[in-house]
């Protein structure tokens, strides 16, 4: 851990050509704290170069105050590279952020999470489909981080809001302003139900360059990503890049063959995605992580795993039935559904579920 105030944090934030990289080295060779009080020569002699050792002995600390000001009001909380509430995840991604600026619930940062991410024109079967993954995802204890675009991203929004899960948002703008305007109610409900993330100071207006760089923290928060809808040439596919250089998993819809959204998620299959049909898919992929409890199965939902199994024969049972037989809500229904499909308890199939005769 760094001595190092969010005061100061914010002025190194505010210095062109400091980024992690060079702060790391600094650290190695001096308290981080003392870079405000070297002269410029002195920060020279550490390897700085005249422009950034100049900005640094003349740091405007009246706008760093004013940003913090501004924060404080607004309920944004600033996370620096060596606060303990950085998520350890983007630390081994290029070129981490330095700050991240959070307004929600910065816990969230901490849970295993699934981007979901995809075209901004997508169709309405893609739109179900987001909706209906982030749903499913956040019963089974995933929080869906996405960019709160239109299409794709809204609709992942939505459907891990209307889960128990929560849901990330990691903008291309200031953590305060909503963009596009027509997700203005959409913003608030992740601000009161999840977290809007940022890297960008508030008040930041959207620029096309600002959204490539946001894509490379919401895969490197990721323990994998979905493609749901994208076009060849598609932001989604930066996405997909940066998830495949972080090392993390990466997943795609397939469509069909005429329909030009169905292009990135073809050309992703074909350089080794998983072709993602359901939930399990995605899931069989983290099924290690039991162990680290990213998919904790208590006693007491055993016992509510064999209801299910109690109301599932070998014959195919739609979801739909299984909740009007065990009377629950039919997201919980399919939470223990893939408890059970991990277990090798149950099978989907066609038109619904059956038991395996091992379960």
């Amino acid at each position: 851990m760094a001595h190092l105030s969010l005061r100061e944090a914010v002025a190194l934030y505010l210095c062109r050509g400091i980024g992690v990289s060079t702060i790391l080295a600094l650290k190695q060779k001096i308290e981080l704290s003392e870079l405000f009080i070297f002269s410029q020569p002195a920060l020279c002699q550490l390897g700085l170069s005249d422009h950034i050792a100049q900005q640094l002995v003349t740091i405007d600390w009246r706008k760093v105050d004013r940003i913090l000001t501004q924060c404080l009001s607004s309920k944004i909380h600033i996370i620096h590279y060596f606060d303990s509430h950085y998520p350890e995840s983007l630390k081994h991604i290029c070129s981490p952020p330095w700050l991240l600026f959070c307004r929600g619930n910065s816990e969230l940062l901490h849970q295993p999470q699934v981007a979901i991410v995809g075209s901004r024109s997508a169709s309405r079967l893609g739109v179900d489909n987001a909706y209906d993954f982030a749903k499913q995802l956040g019963a089974a204890n995933f929080v869906i981080t996405s960019g709160m675009a239109r299409g794709i991203d809204g609709a992942a929004h939505r459907g891990a809001l209307d889960s128990v899960r929560g849901t990330i948002a990691v903008l291309g703008t200031g953590a305060d302003v909503i963009y596009p305007k027509r997700h203005d109610e959409l913003y608030w409900r992740i601000v009161e139900q999840g977290l809007i993330v940022s890297e960008f100071l508030p008040g930041t207006k959207p620029h096309g360059t600002n959204f490539p760089r946001r894509n490379r923290i919401i895969s490197g928060l990721s323990l994998g990503v979905l493609l749901v809808e994208a076009e060849i040439k598609s932001g989604s596919l930066v996405t997909a890049r940066y998830a495949i250089e972080q090392n993390k998993e990466v997943f795609a819809i397939p469509g069909s063959i005429r329909h030009s959204l169905s292009e990135g998620c073809h050309f992703l299959i074909k350089q080794g995605a998983k072709l993602t049909e359901n939930v399990s898919d995605i899931i069989e992929e983290v099924s290690f992580l039991p162990e680290n409890s990213l998919y904790i199965i208590e006693s007491e939902k055993k016992q509510e795993a064999c209801l299910v199994l109690q109301n599932l024969g070998y014959e195919v049972t739609d979801v739909d039935t299984l909740a009007q037989r065990t009377q629950w809500p039919v997201e919980q229904v399919l939470a223990r559904l893939l408890d059970l499909e991990l277990e090798d308890k149950v099978e989907r199939v066609l038109n619904g579920y059956i038991k395996l005769a091992r379960g």
